[in-house]
């Protein structure tokens, strides 16, 4: 393709795994790739070492607005690391920030975009974030949201659960594919597979078996827990924590159900994720 490839996502929907899969699959490794070394191969556009090439002041003196003034230039900076397709993470809308495109689109090769449950979302998110479900619903419903930045990452203009849906997948795009976490998870064989080939890679099933398996979530969970993972925030008790659809159903209350439902039902509908109950 050439460019940047987006795997695209709001905040814990699949990303990493996406990740760990396309590691396993293209680099083929004997044994799981270790996942303290997946920026080896897919680049973190908000990776704050990336925006010091272009401004080498202190993060902690990094303005929201001089970050949105480098984004673009970060992204066509990023394509100069390899000779071909670059795979990069990002937990950005397709939005603007303070009138700076949050992904730019010169730089784009195409995008695959995973998106999930959001009742699922903030349960886990939650988890991710240390913080209670009824805040979190308050986040996910934020237009505007945005990650707060750290030493190792740069804001994201995320939006609220809707807005980065309908900014990614609103319009057809033949350099768009969308996936859902829980085909990977039902039908992780036909839901990676499709992945390959939109890659253009006709992919050997032996080879497809070995990276949906040393990439699984019971895999990634053991890695962290042997290893610990750079990636976990430093008040989460874990990075991976259950990998599962339908947590919902045992986590949040009829009330926060109702809430989440109210606040993204024309996105949730488009997916098949507002509960019969609730239709």
């Amino acid at each position: 393709m050439g460019g940047i490839l987006w795997l695209a996502s709001y905040p814990k929907s699949g990303n990493t795994w996406l990740r760990a899969f396309l590691h396993n699959f293209m680099r083929n490794p004997d044994q799981p790739y270790d996942i303290n070394r997946l920026m080896e191969f897919t680049a973190g556009e908000s990776q704050t070492v990336l925006y010091r090439k272009f401004d080498p002041r202190p993060w902690a003196e990094y303005t929201r607005e001089s970050v949105a003034r480098l984004r673009p230039m970060v992204h066509a900076e990023l394509t100069k690391s390899f000779p071909d397709t670059v795979f990069a993470k990002t937990h950005n809308a397709l939005l603007e920030d303070l009138g700076h495109p949050t992904v730019n689109m010169e730089a784009t090769a195409g995008a695959i975009y995973v998106v999930r449950n959001p009742l699922d979302v903030a349960v886990s998110y939650a988890h991710h974030l240390s913080v209670s479900i009824d805040e979190t619903i308050d986040l996910m419903k934020t237009r505007g949201a945005m990650t707060i930045p750290t030493e190792k990452n740069v804001h994201e203009m995320m939006g609220s659960w809707t807005q980065h849906v309908e900014s990614w997948t609103g319009r057809p795009n033949p350099r768009l594919h969308i996936v859902r976490y829980e085909d990977l998870l039902e039908s992780p064989f036909k839901s990676f597979g499709a992945i390959t080939k939109f890659l253009g890679i006709n992919a050997p099933r032996d080879r497809l078996d070995k990276a949906i398996k040393q990439s699984s979530f019971k895999v990634l969970k053991n890695q962290e827990k042997a290893k610990g993972f750079i990636e976990r925030p430093a008040k989460a008790e874990a990075f991976f924590r259950k990998g599962e659809a339908g947590q919902w159903r045992r986590d949040l209350t009829p009330e926060q159900v109702k809430r989440v439902v109210d606040d993204h039902r024309e996105q949730m509908s488009r997916f098949g994720y507002v509960p019969e109950e609730y239709r």
